[in-house]
C-alpha cells in the first residue's frame, strides 16, 4: 500500500502487475519443451549405447559366460542408467522445477515435490 499526501491508502499498483505477469509468463515448458529437448540427440545416442550393452549381457548369457564377468557387465550398464538418470534429472531441475518457481503459487510445491519423489526413486536402485 502507498500512502498519498491527503493521508489516504492506495494499492501499491507496480507489486500487484509483477506478482500478475508472472502468472501470465509463457514458457518454453508451457508450449510441451521438456528440459531434456535440447540434448534428445545425446540422450537418444546414450540410450542406444545402454540398449547395446544390456544385449551384450544377454549374449554373455546365452554363451555361458563366468558369472562374474557377467556381473561385471550389469554393474557397468546400472552405473550407466544412473549416469543418464542424474542428467535427466538435473535437466528437470533447472527447466520444469525452475518454470514452476518463476510462475510461483502452488505448482512449485507441485514440482519439487515430484522432484524429491523421483531422487527417492533413484536412491532406493
Amino acid at each position: 500500500m502507498t500512502t498519498t499526501e491527503a493521508g489516504a491508502e492506495t494499492p501499491d499498483v507496480t507489486t500487484d502487475v509483477v506478482a500478475d505477469a508472472a502468472h501470465d509468463v509463457v514458457t518454453d515448458h508451457d508450449r510441451g519443451v521438456h528440459g531434456y529437448h535440447q540434448q534428445k540427440d545425446e540422450h537418444l545416442k546414450r540410450l542406444r549405447r545402454i540398449e547395446g550393452q544390456i544385449r551384450g549381457l544377454q549374449r554373455m548369457v546365452d554363451e555361458d559366460v563366468y558369472c562374474i564377468d557377467i556381473l561385471t557387465q550389469v554393474s557397468a550398464s546400472t552405473k550407466a542408467l544412473q549416469s543418464f538418470a542424474l542428467q535427466l534429472l538435473e535437466e528437470h531441475l533447472r527447466h520444469c522445477v525452475a518454470d514452476a518457481a518463476l510462475k510461483g503459487g502452488t505448482e512449485i510445491d507441485a514440482k519439487v515435490e515430484e522432484a524429491t519423489k523421483a531422487i527417492g526413486r533413484l536412491l532406493r536402485t
